[in-house]
């Protein structure tokens, strides 16, 4: 761990860093919106905004002038124009490794409705990404609504670095025992043909090379494998009740059509939700290795 904020040992760059980022976090969903145009074309001021509120609390929510517009183009090119560069393909996604989060897609690709984000039933507490090898971690995400549902799929969301900050405020050694590099474990995954994926283990809380928190997490109580100790089952429990209510930074909101989540893949859950004749929820989901930058 290098000094600075997210280092236990050096409590004064953690009460520096802890006071800046409570005064400037965010306590509404409309205090992280920005008013686009084309998703696709950024103007500078645009931009900039998105930028900024990812800078300060990790995540922006845009509306768009894109309402009916089912081009897959969109998340891509605004992920591009936030420098976010490398998606993170996998077997669920499309050739183009965006994912479609569909009921009604899900049905249409057999291998896809077993999982949990391509049905309507509420999701937990997450990050994305978390059973990814560490050099395929999910960093950024956009997240772009083509189309809501007749009823429900709700979001709240908090940034990790607000997670973090109660979990550290409760008890430092919580956020110690979720830091080492064998703390949450996901099972391999199997398919017909025997083991799909390996297992893997990993930290909840690291930081990379710059110097950025990184928060892998899931609520789920199936498939997941905590270390076997106190300290790890008393910061799992805590995580978990700091995260059962809502905080003054947890933010509430749906995505409507033509609206979307940029960010660097921060908390988020999602409610149930019930589709209608003529209304199927369609949501785009592009996943980056990459953190949203100023960058090219």
């Amino acid at each position: 761990m290098m000094p600075g904020p997210f280092d236990l040992n050096d409590v004064a760059s953690y009460r520096r860093w802890r006071e800046a980022k409570l005064d400037s976090a965010p306590r509404r969903i409309e205090d992280i919106v920005v008013a686009l145009d084309d998703p696709r074309a950024l103007s500078v001021a645009e931009r900039d905004s998105l930028l900024r509120y990812c800078a300060s609390a990790n995540m922006a929510i845009y509306t768009s002038n894109t309402v009916g517009d089912a081009d897959k183009e969109i998340p891509r090119r605004l992920g591009a124009q936030l420098g976010l560069l490398h998606l993170d393909s996998h077997w669920l996604t499309d050739d183009d490794a965006i994912s479609p989060i569909s009921v009604r897609g899900a049905e249409e690709r057999g291998e896809r409705k077993e999982f949990i984000p391509y049905t309507d039933k509420p999701i937990k507490w997450h990050t994305d990404g978390y059973y990814n090898v560490p050099e395929r971690t999910v960093r950024g995400m956009v997240l772009h609504c083509v189309q809501r549902a007749e009823s429900g799929g709700e979001n709240q969301l908090l940034d990790h670095e607000i997670a973090y900050i109660l979990l550290r405020d409760a008890n430092p050694e919580h956020v110690r025992a979720l830091s080492l590099a064998d703390t949450m474990t996901i099972p391999p995954r199997n398919d017909d043909n025997g083991v799909a994926r390996d297992a893997q283990s990993g930290p909840v809380f690291s930081v990379d090379g710059e110097g950025f928190l990184h928060m892998r997490y899931t609520a789920r109580s199936i498939s997941i494998d905590w270390r076997a100790d106190a300290a790890t089952a008393a910061a799992v429990a805590a995580l978990a009740g700091i995260l059962a209510a809502p905080t003054p930074w947890t933010l509430h909101g749906r995505l409507e059509p033509g609206m979307g989540l940029v960010c660097n893949n921060v908390l988020h859950d999602r409610s149930g939700f019930t589709d209608g004749a003529e209304r199927h929820r369609l949501l785009y989901r592009a996943r980056y290795h990459e953190r949203i930058t100023s960058g090219p």
